[in-house]
This record gives structure tokens, C-alpha cells and sequence, in this order.
């Protein structure tokens, strides 16, 4: 916005509050809502009005707009009647938001990720009911598989009586006063209209529709389990949001990925992982041949992955390398704190899964290093790690795009069907081509390792994960 007309909205701005000024200093502080009522507009179009000028001096950073906007809220006039319709205004307003977050692109999982990524645990609390409140209005049928697992996830769920009630009963249950839950209110507002739009990935609510069966919904399994900082790991939905995946096929890879994440020996943690890595791959190839024979018309559908500090950089780095060796593309936006995955659905739940429990199993090598202190005494750690990191990504990398071309070429001579390289090599380009429609101005940049022991120890703890070939796998990965 031009100085210019900041200046002017400023003064506009302190135009209103010194009416408000004048007639409080007579008739207290109702004389502002007395005075828009004299107008011909109702009390709700003058709360509405406050708010939006509160909104604004907080944009223009004016503390003393602001100030006088929050306390002539608190004090509403005609005391019950005038606080419900403080309720109902800013009710409103977060329903509106939310709606228009939605068709710029956002989903549940996403706004809770980014709020509590800025703001913290309790705007965070209040998004998620504000989420609820939005998602009343849609008839189930109309609401993509996606977004309600989301929902469930985040157990947004309307907890209040009346909404008129819900900003008091909010205010009870987190011990906070009146002005302290309006500011929170006003607070979750503005984050909510700082955030841009993204790339659309579903359909919205409300128009939905079932997919046929077998189709890919364009959203991946959302891997429950935490890495590290206590973050999910995973994508914004649920495990269960994908009606085209095998329930029971994703129940055995997320309990081998458990099993091998949570052993203390190694041998074992190998050859859990090589079985629920068997199992993803069989069930990618199988899915691919099965589109091809039926002449399937599937796109390429996407899903975002979250991606936090500490070493966030090394972190997106390691998810681009699963992508890659799964034939998906990686797209990272370091503000908003995900990335976007592009792919066929069976290879973004591979992705999902496998970049999880490679992260956790990074992270707690990483740890079992321990810190690092220079010649002078100085900790080196942060340094360290961030290369450990990184190397431990560029060798994943190699070693899962070994794996992923011999695992092709086996499954073309087990089922004798020429079509199935040409078919990957297909789907490749349709990835690429989807993710370069989507994202026309990709910039990629290497992360950086300056720390040559943390860069070896990754590279070592790299060739140790649990990452095997499709012999030492027994078991009958479509059973």
C-alpha cells in the first residue's frame, strides 16, 4: 500500500474514533454505536464497521486505534444483548475468512500448521474451532474423504451450545477475560487474512463428489506418527482419507515402519523396512498397470508434508530425494513451513511413509552422535547436524533411486508385461509436467554442509538405514 494512502486511511481511521471520543465524553461509551444507529445502520453493521477498523489500525500498526476500537468493543452497549452481538459479528467475520481460505487453497491441517507456527498452542486451539464452525454449513456427501479425516484428526468438532455463546464459553474453558478472548479473536483475524493463496490440491466443501473406484483422490495417507519437535510428519490428511489405497496393505507398512523405527537393532529395523518398502512399491507398479489396462485418465494429484525446525533445509532436502526416487516432485515453501508433493497417489504414499520414518531414523542417529565442540571450546552442533543431515539426504537419494530402478525392472520380468517401463517413464512426465503447470517459477538451491565430520557421519549413518531389495523380503506384499 502507498504511503499515500496509508496516510489517508489513518486519518479516516482516527476520524472514527475521535466521533467515538466526543460522544462517549457525554453519553459513555454506547455513544459510538448510538451514533451509527442515528445513521440508519444497525447496531450489527456498526460492530462490523469497528472491526474492520480495528483490523486495519492493526495493519497500519496505529496502537492507539487500535486501543480505542477493542475497549469500545468490550464495553458494547445494552450489556447482553449488545455483547451477542459482539459475539456475532466476530463469529462472522472468522466464518468468512475461513470460507475464503478455502478457496484460495488452504485445508484444515494446513491453517492449524500455520497458525500454531506463528502464533502458538492457544490461537491454534481457536482456529480449530473456528475450522469447526465452517464446516458446519456443508452437507457430508459434499465434503471431500480428505477434509474429513482432516477434521477428525484435528477433532474439530462445534463443542459450544449457541454461537452467539461460543466466544464466552471459550472464554471459560482457556481462563480468559473478555478483552484477553477478543484479542484473541481479532489476533487469529489478522494472521488469517496475512496468508496467501496456494495451490488448490481437492475439491472444496460443498462440492465434492465420490470419486469411481480405484481413482487416486489426490491426497496422501498423512502419516500419523510424530518426528522430531512433536510435529506430525506427514501430509494434512488421514490415513483412512484414501478410499483408492488397500486399508489392509497400509496397515502392514505402518506397523512394519513402527516396529523398524522403534528397534534397537539394526538387522531387525532392516528388514522391517525392506518389507514395507516391498510392500509400497509392488502396490505403486501394480496401480500403474491397472490405470493403463483400463485406459484410466488419473492426473497427478499433490499433498503437502510439513517441514519445521530445526534444520528445516536439510529436512525438505531429504523429502525432495524420497520424491525423487518415487517419481514425484518436491516443491518447498520455507514460509509457510510445508512442502508440496506432486505425484501419482500409490507414490505419494510412499513418499509419505518413507520420508517419516527416514526422518526419524536421521534424527536419531543425529542424536546418537552427540554435539561438537571446535579446537577453541566453541559448539559446532548446529553446523554439524545441519550437514549430517544433508549428507545423510544426497546418499538416501542414491540409494533409493538404485532401489526404485532395480524394483522396476524385477516387476517387468516377474509379470512379463513389457508396458510397465514405458508406463512408469510415463507418469514420470506427467509429474513433471503437472508440477511445472502448478509452480512455473521453481527455484531449487542446494543446502549447504559446512561441517566435513557431521557431512561423513551422515553419509555412514545413510548407508545404514533400513533400505533393502526385493530378495531378502518374504512375505507377499499384495496379501
Amino acid at each position: 500500500m502507498g504511503s499515500r494512502n496509508r496516510e489517508r486511511r489513518k486519518a479516516k481511521q482516527k476520524a472514527r474514533a475521535s466521533r467515538g471520543r466526543a460522544q462517549a465524553a457525554g453519553s459513555g461509551p454506547g455513544a459510538f454505536f448510538q451514533q451509527e444507529r442515528s445513521q440508519r445502520e444497525s447496531l450489527a453493521e456498526a460492530i462490523d464497521m469497528l472491526v474492520a477498523t480495528t483490523l486495519n489500525a492493526r495493519s497500519d500498526q496505529d496502537d492507539a486505534v487500535v486501543a480505542e476500537c477493542l475497549g469500545a468493543l468490550v464495553a458494547a452497549p445494552g450489556g447482553p444483548i449488545g455483547r451477542r452481538a459482539v459475539n456475532r459479528s466476530l463469529t462472522g467475520w472468522v466464518d468468512r475468512a475461513v470460507g475464503g481460505l478455502w478457496q484460495g487453497g488452504w485445508q484444515p491441517v494446513d491453517l492449524h500448521r500455520i497458525v500454531t507456527r506463528r502464533a502458538g498452542q492457544r490461537p491454534a486451539r481457536l482456529v480449530v474451532d473456528a475450522i469447526a464452525l465452517q464446516m458446519r454449513q456443508y452437507a457430508a456427501a459434499t465434503v471431500d474423504e480428505r477434509w474429513k479425516a482432516q477434521l477428525q484428526v484435528l477433532d474439530a468438532t462445534v463443542w459450544w451450545d449457541h454461537d452467539d455463546a461460543w466466544l464466552d464459553a471459550w472464554g471459560d474453558r482457556e481462563g480468559r477475560d473478555r478483552a484477553q478472548v477478543l484479542v484473541d479473536m481479532l489476533d487469529l483475524l489478522a494472521e488469517l487474512h496475512s496468508l496467501p493463496r496456494i495451490e488448490l490440491l481437492c475439491p472444496l466443501p460443498g462440492t465434492a463428489r465420490r470419486a469411481p473406484h480405484g481413482l487416486g483422490n489426490g491426497q496422501g495417507n498423512g502419516n500419523a506418527r510424530r518426528a522430531e519437535g512433536g510435529q506430525p510428519a506427514g501430509s494434512t490428511s488421514d490415513p483412512s482419507a484414501d478410499p483408492s489405497a488397500n486399508p489392509r496393505m497400509l496397515d502392514k507398512v505402518r506397523a512394519l515402519l513402527a516396529k523398524a523405527e522403534s528397534t534397537e537393532f539394526a538387522e531387525e529395523a532392516e528388514a522391517l523396512t525392506a518389507k514395507a518398502q516391498e510392500f509400497m512399491a509392488r502396490h505403486s507398479i501394480d496401480e500403474a498397470l491397472l490405470a493403463a489396462g483400463e485406459g484410466s485418465r488419473e492426473q497427478p494429484a499433490g499433498c503437502r508434508v510439513g517441514i519445521d525446525n530445526p534444520y528445516e533445509a536439510a529436512k525438505a532436502s531429504l523429502l525432495d530425494v524420497v520424491a525423487g526416487a518415487n517419481r514425484c516432485r518436491s516443491v518447498w515453501a520455507k514460509e509457510l513451513g510445508f512442502a508440496t508433493v506432486v505425484g501419482f497417489q500409490p507414490d505419494l504414499d510412499a513418499v509419505e511413509l518413507l520420508y517419516t520414518s527416514l526422518l526419524v531414523q536421521a534424527t536419531a542417529a543425529m542424536m546418537r552422535a552427540g554435539s561438537r565442540q571446535d579446537r577453541a571450546g566453541r559448539s559446532r552442533t548446529r553446523s554439524f547436524r545441519q550437514s549430517f543431515l544433508a549428507s545423510f539426504a544426497v546418499r538416501i537419494g542414491e540409494r533409493l533411486m538404485a532401489a526404485t530402478e532395480q524394483a522396476s525392472e524385477q516387476a517387468a520380468a516377474e509379470t512379463g508385461d513389457g508396458r510397465l517401463l514405458p508406463v512408469l517413464a510415463a507418469r514420470t512426465d506427467s509429474v513433471r509436467e503437472a508440477t511445472e503447470t502448478m509452480f512455473p517459477e521453481i527455484i531449487s538451491r542446494a543446502v549447504s554442509a559446512t561441517d566435513g565430520e557431521g557431512w561423513a557421519s551422515g553419509r555412514a549413518a545413510a548407508d545404514l538405514a533400513s533400505l533393502h531389495t526385493r530378495e531378502e523380503v518374504t512375505a507377499d506384499p499384495r496379501g
